[in-house]
């Protein structure tokens, strides 16, 4: 069943990315007064095709549906000659500004996709992890700035006195991902329910695009804080079991930290293999009932990390964590803005992982196919039309990046043939416009390679 819903997901995201895609290329051909010959979903032999008696384009569904196209009359096309009443609707006669709008209007549609879809689930509304800070690691930036844990962040302002309102914990880590962009000082006002509302600075300044990836929050000592974190199971013969610690226990504390977090929780026992640690569990709480609070002092063992290769600690116990949840809604105008703000920093995010990746500060391992790409399509759709929605924005920006890259072959590589003409005066020769079409072929099928290798290595775990 799983399998299936990864499928039908995958096959719906990829459909509606390239029609919208395409389509962006079509409407603008057509509002340019381009002759478009056909406008395909997928490629290889036809499986449904028919022919607009309107327009005269021919609209196919063929075989291979990863990707699309639109034909348009041109006269470097090899075939039948052009009737001379339609050779001033070839692509090829078109003004520079013309090309250049039709060209960048498949990734633009991409782009305006991501901000309505963004935009349709902040309108309706998602149920988001409250912006509740756990207790920081030690030497973090957000340790330095004054967080000790269970501190509620209610608004961002930076240093020209702007403030905004944070209302979960996506919208914080949205909030810090762009000053660490620009490598800003913030201040977050923060509650602790006790003594009020309280400033505390940030200095991202020190920031460089590496420690800004997705686990920059954790860089930073950020993690959601003020939920429960309980034991699921305890296994056999562990430390755990040896210390007295039963499924059900509520963990509220570690050598006097709270413990609200189960990252922070699982690091903290892993900086201590074979040294005691003290927990404080809550025992025998049901529903609204609190539980019979005692220290357990517990030995991790050591054990070797498969991912690392050190040396950490482990306890053997199973957790499961409540985090405080908000449901998070906004107006029709203030749905779109952030919609667009998201797509923005979206853009600008990929945009900068891919520079990294081919300067050697990230790795390729960040690069996904297909098959990565129908696994998260099935997860998110599990878990509901937001987290389908949010996916779907994402790979369209992703798209509309990808296909901006100046490779030739990409509707960048023809953005940047016409820009030169545009410049110069002088269309690129077609000598080289193959020469580099090669290298673009190249380029693309690396990429997919490496990609798809990433796919299999994520699937067979080696």
């Amino acid at each position: 069943m799983n399998v299936l819903i990864e499928l039908v997901a995958f096959a719906v995201a990829i459909g509606v990315l390239v029609v919208v895609h395409e389509f962006g290329h079509y409407s603008i051909a057509r509002l340019c007064g381009v002759k478009v010959l056909r406008f395909s979903i997928g490629f290889g032999k036809p499986l449904v095709r028919w022919v607009s008696v309107k327009t005269g384009t021919e609209w196919t569904i063929a075989s291979l549906p990863l990707g699309g196209y639109v034909k348009m009359l041109d006269e470097r096309e090899e075939g039948a000659p052009i009737p001379p009443a339609d050779l001033p609707r070839a692509f090829n006669r078109q003004s520079v500004s013309k090309r250049i709008a039709i060209v960048a209007a498949g990734p633009i549609a991409n782009f305006i996709l991501a901000i309505v879809l963004f935009a349709a689930v902040f309108a309706t509304g998602v149920t988001e992890p409250a912006a509740i800070v756990a207790a920081p690691a030690a030497d973090t930036v957000a340790a330095r700035a004054g967080f000790e844990g269970g501190e509620t962040v209610v608004g961002v302002r930076d240093a020209d006195g702007e403030s905004e309102r944070v209302r979960s914990w996506s919208d914080l880590r949205w909030k810090l991902l762009g000053a660490a962009f620009d490598h800003k000082r913030v201040i977050l006002s923060a509650k602790d329910g006790v003594h009020g509302t309280f400033d505390f600075p940030l200095d991202l300044q020190g920031l460089t695009d590496k420690d800004v990836d997705d686990d920059f929050m954790s860089r930073l000592g950020f993690e959601p804080g003020g939920g429960t974190l309980s034991v699921a199971g305890v296994q056999p013969g562990s430390a755990a079991l040896r210390a007295g610690l039963l499924a059900g226990d509520r963990i509220r504390a570690v050598d006097g930290r709270p413990a609200d977090n189960a990252t922070t929780f699982i690091n903290y026992i892993k900086s201590h293999a074979g040294k005691p640690v003290v927990l404080q569990v809550e025992r025998g709480a049901k529903n609204q009932q609190p539980g019979v609070l005692r220290n357990l002092t517990i030995v991790p063992g050591v054990q070797r990390d498969e991912m690392t290769g050190q040396q950490v600690g482990r306890i053997g116990a199973e957790l499961a964590t409540q985090v405080p949840s908000i449901d998070v809604r906004y107006g029709p105008v203030e749905s779109v803005r952030l919609g667009a703000r998201r797509t923005w920093d979206l853009a600008v995010y990929s945009v900068r992982m891919f520079g990294r990746m081919i300067i050697g500060e990230a790795s390729l391992k960040n690069l996904s196919g297909p098959v990565t790409i129908a696994d998260y399509a099935g997860k998110s759709a599990r878990l509901g039309p937001s987290a389908f929605l949010s996916f779907l924005a994402l790979v369209s920006i992703s798209l509309g990046v990808l296909n901006l890259l100046p490779i030739p072959v990409l509707d960048g590589g023809h953005l940047l043939y016409y820009l030169v003409e545009a410049v110069t005066g002088k269309a690129v020769s077609d000598r080289w416009q193959l020469v580099l079409q090669r290298a673009g072929l190249a380029c693309i099928v690396a990429l997919s390679a490496i990609a798809l290798f990433n796919d299999l290595a994520r699937l067979i775990h080696f």
